[in-house]
């Protein structure tokens, strides 16, 4: 064969290589970041859990409700605030506080649940801030 003919099968060649992997990049990559996403929404439901589960403990425990979350920490329900996986921080959690006592016990109100300080939306369609 001639060199031209060389030359235009090895450009065929070439080309077929970058639409193939033009392609499965584009397949890839947003698999990947669906997986990424739907490992920190596993990480925020479980750092939920276990928040509202340390705050209704201590309040039980200790017969008023944490003050802050740190409080939780000094009494060691947690070893450390957790990070919010969305936003990379220990202190954007989003804390709402009663009035509302939870047992008869109880002598002092404070936190009584703990949201996301994300500002985006779940995989499910919900706000993060709302979980």
């Amino acid at each position: 064969m001639s060199r031209k003919i060389w030359t235009r099968v090895l450009l065929a060649s070439g080309a077929l290589v970058v639409v193939v992997a033009a392609v499965l990049f584009q397949t890839l990559v947003p698999i990947k970041v669906t997986s990424i996403t739907k490992a920190k929404e596993m990480v925020l439901r479980d750092d939920l859990f276990t928040l509202r589960w340390c705050i209704d403990h201590y309040t039980l425990d200790k017969q008023k409700a944490p003050q802050s979350l740190q409080d939780l920490v000094s009494a060691g329900y947690l070893k450390a605030i957790p990070k919010d996986p969305f936003t990379g921080s220990t202190d954007t959690w989003r804390v709402t506080t009663d009035d509302t006592l939870i047992d008869p016990s109880q002598t002092q109100p404070g936190i009584t649940d703990v949201h996301s300080g994300a500002s985006g939306t779940g995989t499910d369609g919900s706000a993060y801030s709302s979980w």
